[in-house]
């Protein structure tokens, strides 16, 4: 049997009594180490667990998934994902190849970040697509994910935008070499994030003037509500509710962050929940 078992926001009990006790009698244990990190550690992991772990990187998963499944025909074979096993489409594809080899699969699911920013009062179904906000370089900087945050405000609907996260990055010069060799982990925080985006709207609305076709009404300003989060599920989670261009200024310290942008037409209840981070901001 081939497991995907979700861990929960990070900490090591944040695991259900389901997914422990079968970790509990795994022959081999992977913990997946690239979409998302634990505040814990492995280490943490593994005392709690009272079983060694096999770090999964992206490399591993995506190019040896073989490896990870050989032997779950016959044996229990552990893979853990950080939040909930369906939070990446990685987890889907080990699936569907654990199915090709005839091996049976179980999946036991834990909190992720998709249901817990319900923390910050805005209520779950007032929220549309998820986007993700990549890192930006000199010479690409995507903005596609822009016109989803139009359309669910257009559609009165929140926005969850997860911010990117870089382990175990090849660095372009080692591409060429035999060796590779890997940039420094990065986290973007709600600053970088929010730079960003008033980059994008500053570009936009420069497009406007120029007569390209206007979505003005439902786009962004520098003015606009946003919310960002920190270690969302943590003992130092921390929230705070203010407009584009103050968050830039923003330092909600250490990973990982997210990005709330709010409809503009919240509910009362939203609205006076949403106050407090406000409050606690000033």
């Amino acid at each position: 049997m081939f497991y995907i078992i979700g861990l929960g926001l990070g900490d090591p009990d944040d695991i259900t009594v389901k997914g422990l006790n079968i970790i509990k009698q795994c022959e081999r244990i992977y913990l997946e180490s690239y979409t998302s990190i634990l505040s814990c550690g492995q280490e943490k992991l593994e005392e709690y667990y009272g079983r060694k772990l096999i770090l999964a990187d992206r490399e591993m998963v995506e190019q040896r998934a073989d490896e990870i499944l050989d032997g779950a025909d016959t044996q229990s074979i552990a893979f853990l994902v950080v939040g909930d096993p369906f939070g990446a489409t990685t987890h889907t594809d080990l699936m569907l190849r654990a199915k090709e080899k005839g091996i049976h699969t179980s999946i036991v699911h834990n909190a992720s970040i998709m249901n817990a920013i319900g923390c910050c009062g805005l209520q779950l179904y007032h929220f549309g697509e998820t986007i993700s906000i990549p890192y930006w370089d000199d010479s690409w900087k995507p903005d596609s994910f822009y016109d989803k945050i139009v359309a669910n405000l257009k559609h009165g609907l929140h926005t969850l935008c997860l911010l990117d996260i870089k382990v175990k990055e090849p660095t372009l010069e080692s591409l060429m070499k035999k060796k590779r060799e890997y940039m420094p982990p990065r986290f973007m925080s709600v600053s970088e994030a929010a730079g960003q985006l008033l980059e994008i709207v500053a570009n936009r609305q420069a497009g406007e003037a120029d007569g390209i076709e206007s979505q003005k009404e439902h786009s962004l300003n520098e003015n606009s509500l946003i919310v960002g989060l920190a270690r969302v599920g943590h003992e130092t989670q921390q929230i705070v509710a203010c407009s584009l261009i103050e968050m830039k200024d923003k330092d909600l310290g250490p990973p990982l962050h997210s990005l709330i942008i709010p409809n503009g037409n919240l509910h009362p209840l939203e609205k006076e929940f949403l106050q407090q981070f406000a409050e606690l901001d000033q």
